[in-house]
């Protein structure tokens, strides 16, 4: 009969940093930040350094993900939009939320054509008073344009009239 041991290896000595790394993974990232803040106080180049180590290893924002699915559940945001649509069991409270549903859909189809005749009222307006200042103008610059038509047409008048000009 042969009989199996197992030898098991000795795990390695840790060194400082490691043990270091391993305690303040176990306090979590408010130790993390802690002996940031620390490090840069007493020497800033270790904070610098602490700073550089937590963004390069993803320490400073892989707690908060990792809490925030644990904290839902392991659900994403997306998969819970879809569980509104299933119907809950009860009649009542289904036929609620679907009287709901249909409410609100009209509201938004209603709210979306009065913006879109409120653009359309703006729009108009706006072309309107372009339209005006366009004649504006152009009765404007055809004053300005012949100042001797007009002395000529004074003189003409004056001639018709029977006046003399001086």
């Amino acid at each position: 009969m042969t009989t199996y041991t197992a030898t098991a290896t000795p795990a390695p000595e840790q060194g400082w940093f490691s043990r270091s790394e391993a305690w303040l993974d176990r306090k979590g990232k408010g130790a993390w930040i802690a002996a940031m803040v620390l490090g840069f106080v007493f020497f800033w180049p270790v904070g610098l350094a602490l700073l550089f180590y937590m963004i390069w290893s993803k320490r400073m924002f892989s707690k908060s993900c990792r809490y925030a699915n644990k904290s839902w559940g392991e659900k994403s945001w997306a998969r819970q939009g879809f569980s509104a649509m299933r119907p809950s069991g009860n009649s009542a409270f289904d036929a609620y939320k679907a009287d709901t549903l249909r409410r609100l859909e009209q509201e938004q189809h209603d709210f979306e054509a009065f913006l879109q005749r409120l653009r359309e009222a703006k729009d108009k307006a706006e072309f309107d008073e372009f339209m005006e200042e366009r004649a504006r103008n152009a009765v404007g610059e055809e004053a300005e344009s012949d100042p001797l038509d007009d002395a000529d047409d004074a003189a003409h008048r004056d001639a018709s009239s029977g006046r003399k000009q001086h």
